[in-house]
Parts: structure tokens; sequence; C-alpha cells
């Protein structure tokens, strides 16, 4: 091609030109950049939230160490006065648990009043030395027996009460101090035509004794 047929650019164009090709090329080039200040940001947000629930949870095992110590303490307290207590008073001499005893209120209960007893209750009575009741702490075990039943029928329902359950059911009044033991037994007991018999093993904690009582429950 001659060189009279080709196009002549001027020289400002060619100028022009250049500027716009190295101001392309340098938003190119920040593009990546941009992408990883971005991923370092997220990545920087996703650290502070570790760190912080990694603080969290290290304020709160120091508060349950916190915590361990000062039972710790108590109890080395507790031991120490015990230790110097005389042979007499230690252990179950505290308290001198002697017997249990079923008291004459309890009975099957209509609650909410709809003409069936679905509830009854066992008042019982830890008695000490000194024939007064007191709050001993340990384990219940409740049976309900229909005793007119063959042996093998006999046993109607069974209740275990656990310490921290049995502190629930203390119950002082003007007259009388006892655990007003409460259950179901819409599901357990279907006629009140004949007396049943409650029969409850205590375990006293503090001295490991057993003891047992039990009372006939006549149908009202």
């Amino acid at each position: 091609m001659n060189d009279e047929c080709r196009i002549r650019m001027p020289r400002s164009d060619k100028g022009l030109l250049c500027s716009a090709f190295c101001l392309l090329s340098a938003v190119l080039s920040l593009v990546p950049v941009a992408g990883c200040q971005k991923q370092k940001a997220n990545e920087d947000t996703a650290l502070i939230v570790q760190m912080e629930q990694l603080t969290q949870q290290n304020e709160q095992l120091q508060e349950q160490v916190d915590q361990s110590k000062t039972e710790n303490k108590e109890l080395k307290e507790q031991v120490q006065v015990l230790s110097g207590l005389p042979e007499d008073v230690r252990g179950e001499n505290l308290y001198s648990l002697e017997r249990i005893t079923i008291g004459r209120l309890s009975g099957f209960f209509d609650k909410d009043k709809d003409g069936k007893r679905e509830k009854m209750i066992v008042y019982m009575t830890p008695v000490d030395k000194q024939g007064d009741g007191i709050k001993a702490t340990g384990t219940a075990n409740v049976k309900l027996w229909d005793l007119n039943k063959a042996s093998g029928e006999a046993l109607i329902g069974e209740w275990d009460v656990e310490p921290d359950e049995l502190k629930k059911f203390w119950f002082k009044t003007l007259v009388a101090v006892n655990y007003r033991l409460a259950f179901d037994i819409s599901d357990t007991v279907k006629s009140f035509d004949e007396q049943l018999t409650a029969r409850i093993t205590f375990t006293d904690y503090l001295s490991g004794k057993v003891f047992k009582a039990q009372r006939v429950i006549q149908p009202r």
C-alpha cells in the first residue's frame, strides 16, 4: 500500500491514546489489589470474632475456677471445724435421728375438685431422740400397697425422692414440721374402696442409717 493511502494520525491523537491505555492498565492492575484487600478485611473480622469468643470462654473458665477455689476453701474450713469437735458430737451425733413417722393426715385428695382423687400426699417426719421433728437430708423411697391382693399384685406404685427434690417438700406449720410428699396417682389407683398401705424407706445421708415406716390409708 502506498504511503499516500495510509491514514495519518495526528501527534495529539497519539498522545491521547497513549494516556488512555496507561490509565486502563493502571485500573486493571488495581483490581486484584482491591480483591485482596477485601479478603484480608474479611479475614481480620473473622479473627477478631474468634478472639472475642476465646476471651469470653476464658473469662467463663476463670469464673468456674474461682468458684471451685471458693467451694474448696469452704470444705476445708468445714473439715477443720469438724476435726476439732469432740468424738461424741461428730457425724450422726450432730443430730440424732431416731425414726421416721407418717402423719395421720396422709391420704388421697381431689386437688382440682373434679370428683376424682388424683393426688396422694404422705406426711413424713424425721424424728430425733428428743422426739422433735427435724429437717434431715436423704432419699425417700415411697411404695403404695394393696395388701388384700396376691403378693405379685400387691404393689400398686413406687416413687423415689432424691435430696434436691426432697427439700422442696419441706412443710412447716404452727403445730408440726414434716415433708409433705405429693404424688400423682391418676393412672395408679383405680379404686378407693379398700384401704391401702403407704411404706417409706428413708436413707439418712448424715449417718447412713436406713429408717422405715408404714401407715394404713383409709378410703374417704
